[in-house]
């Protein structure tokens, strides 16, 4: 029998396999914590993030800005992206829209720069330049989020997550390392600003304040800025959420590398009480 083409192609320890230059087949890895046929918001980021370093019109240009709207829950199902690039000699600017069928489920705007390497003075004022520790090679507890299904998902089978500071099974503030553990897009390296658009929209769970079995706090979008590219497999988030009771919120994390703070990125967030809560 013909394998069909229209269901999400789980043979493969990928969260997505290309079909063709602009179609993308989700695998069970992409899975969010909410529905099953829903995705996890990492998987559309850091597909949108590879998305737009390809419209790059070669080496040396790097990720600066990527956001990305969450118009519709995205489904573990066929998705096409239709890409529109403006460039200079010195950004690239992508507009990416993310359908299912003939549905724009997500829309993502992203800002490339060109590497130019300067000779800085010392001791520029700025950026905080505490790093997260411990760091991950020191760290072993899994973020546990209460409430969420265990199953093959994105958070569960994807990404490895390893806590570093406070306690993710307890509301407030917590930081911890992600790393995705199988290829984005298969055949396809992970690049450092697809991993961290996946970790990014960890945020929200990480620094969680409303339990999951009362609420919902799902994020409406992910905007995340990076002042230089990470180094290694491990992304860092120092992650705090602040929920009020007109039903929004804002979760805000502080992202890092081994060797020191990379960037930041926000989410804007939809609080619902769950039926029958």
């Amino acid at each position: 029998m013909a394998p069909d083409e229209s269901r999400p192609d789980d043979s493969h320890p990928a969260v997505f396999t290309a079909q063709g230059a602009d179609a993308w087949l989700p695998s069970a890895l992409s899975r969010g914590p909410w529905d099953p046929r829903a995705q996890h918001g990492g998987a559309p980021c850091s597909l949108l993030a590879h998305v737009a370093e390809r419209a790059a019109p070669g080496p040396g240009w790097q990720l600066a800005r990527l956001t990305v709207e969450l118009v519709k829950p995205v489904p573990v199902a066929p998705l096409t992206t239709r890409a529109q690039v403006q460039s200079s000699r010195a950004t690239v600017r992508v507009g990416i829209d993310l359908l299912a069928g003939e549905a724009v489920v997500a829309r993502a705007h992203a800002l490339l720069l060109a590497k130019n390497p300067l000779a800085l003075p010392a001791g520029l004022p700025g950026w905080p330049q505490q790093q997260l520790r411990p760091l991950p090679g020191e760290c072993s507890e899994r973020v546990r989020i209460p409430g969420l299904p265990d199953g093959v998902s994105f958070y569960g089978s994807a990404v490895e997550s390893r806590v570093a500071e406070g306690d993710s099974a307890q509301p407030g503030p917590c930081s911890a390392w992600f790393r995705l553990a199988v290829p984005l897009v298969r055949g396809a390296a992970n690049s450092p600003a697809m991993r961290a658009a996946a970790a990014a929209d960890f945020g929200n769970g990480l620094s969680w304040v409303l339990p999951a079995e009362r609420f919902l706090f799902t994020n409406a979008d992910m905007s995340l800025n990076l002042f230089r590219a990470p180094e290694g497999e491990w992304i860092g988030l120092r992650s705090a959420t602040e929920a009020h009771g007109d039903g929004a919120g804002l979760a805000v994390s502080h992202l890092y590398d081994e060797r020191g703070p990379v960037g930041i990125a926000t989410q804007t967030l939809v609080l619902r009480e769950r039926a029958g809560a």
